[in-house]
């Protein structure tokens, strides 16, 4: 129903700045087009495209493709879901966007806004495997139902490090996060070697933020904050 994954779309006052950090974590550049008039750039590692956009908006912000827009905002709008925009017409590039139960901006457009550069999904970045988008949630099962009926699947639910349900799509992992552990939504990866590979970001000269969530041993486990303010959770397992 949502179409295609394309991106975690967020606010970035300096474009240029978020993109040299993410290149130093081993991201790739990907072209983007001139669909958008403000200052815009796309990193990726393969798995997961960051959308750095020089404008604000609710950020972040999961952006899909989807060509057959009018007719899914029809079968969203059917379900009780209110729009929070809608930017339709022969003269404007379509896009529209609502909010989850969480208050997490959910956008559809009709068409790519980038080329996906020369990269498998497989090699990663020196943060290792992207599994999922954390988000916080106040009521995990009520969550968890609003998205599989825009078509994600429940397909794991845990109580450590913190109560989750595991949702899956066939482009994008979200991870609903109970108990107050998060404060926003966070990117996480994960790698059973992560703490050597912590070690040699730090040794690199990357600072980690002293807010990881004290569900999360910090011996095994840390956190970085993008210059334009995403958490990107790095996880041992």
């Amino acid at each position: 129903m949502l179409g295609r994954f394309l991106e975690v779309s967020v606010h970035a006052p300096d474009p240029l700045e978020s993109l040299r950090f993410y290149e130093r974590l081993g991201f790739t550049q990907a072209s983007v087009g001139d669909t958008w008039s403000h200052p815009y750039a796309v990193v990726t590692d393969g798995r997961l495209f960051i959308g750095l956009h020089g404008y604000e908006f609710p950020s972040p912000s999961l952006t899909f493709v989807q060509p057959d827009l009018m007719a899914n905002l029809e079968r969203i709008e059917g379900l009780g879901v209110e729009l929070a925009f809608r930017k339709l017409g022969a003269d404007v590039f379509n896009e529209a966007g609502f909010t989850d139960p969480n208050r997490q901006m959910i956008a559809m457009l009709e068409a790519r806004t980038y080329s996906p550069p020369q990269r498998r999904s497989h090699e990663t970045s020196r943060l290792g495997w992207f599994e999922e988008f954390a988000l916080p949630a106040e009521d995990l099962e009520g969550s968890a139902r609003w998205w599989e009926q825009l078509g994600f699947v429940a397909a794991e639910t845990g109580e450590e490090p913190w109560p989750r349900v595991g949702l899956t799509s066939d482009s994008l992992n979200v991870g609903l996060v109970g108990g107050g552990n998060l404060r926003s939504p966070a990117l996480v990866f994960r790698e059973p070697d992560m703490t050597e590979r912590i070690r040699g970001l730090a040794g690199a000269g990357i600072e980690f933020s002293r807010g990881l969530p004290r569900a999360l041993d910090p011996r095994e486990n840390a956190l970085l904050v993008a210059p334009e303010g995403t958490p990107l959770l790095l996880m041992t397992g």
